[in-house]
């Protein structure tokens, strides 16, 4: 099970870093993916990362501004967002996957996401 944290109410140009923590004992051989979901929206990707070798892959939407990045010990990926704009306001979540696919269908295991406001 994946467990999406670090959302809050930032202000546009501000900088968030949200975490997503594996428990349940994941394999190492895995993929996870961020997304979000604006009100009224459907899910979308933002980024990936393989566990093992820490491949990352960014929505090109996004690229530029956040990073994604995985700790030595393969238990917690980090989206580091920074640049943020108001567009960027919606519920992250954090899912697993085994590649680096960008459709929400090929991914299990979501948690409850993290809300992220950004005021103008």
């Amino acid at each position: 099970q994946l467990q999406a944290s670090g959302g809050g109410m930032v202000q546009a140009g501000d900088s968030l870093r949200l975490s997503c923590a594996a428990s349940g004992g994941t394999s190492s051989s895995y993929t996870v993916g961020w997304f979000r979901q604006a009100p009224g929206k459907g899910r979308e990707f933002v980024a990936a990362i393989t566990m093992r070798g820490g491949i990352p892959h960014i929505a090109a939407s996004v690229k530029g501004r956040f990073t994604i990045s995985r700790d030595d010990a393969k238990t917690t990926v980090a989206l580091q967002m920074n640049s943020l704009k108001p567009e960027d306001t919606a519920i992250y979540y954090c899912a697993a996957s085994t590649g680096l696919y960008t459709s929400d269908s090929q991914y299990r295991s979501w948690g409850q996401g993290t809300q992220v406001t950004v005021s103008s």
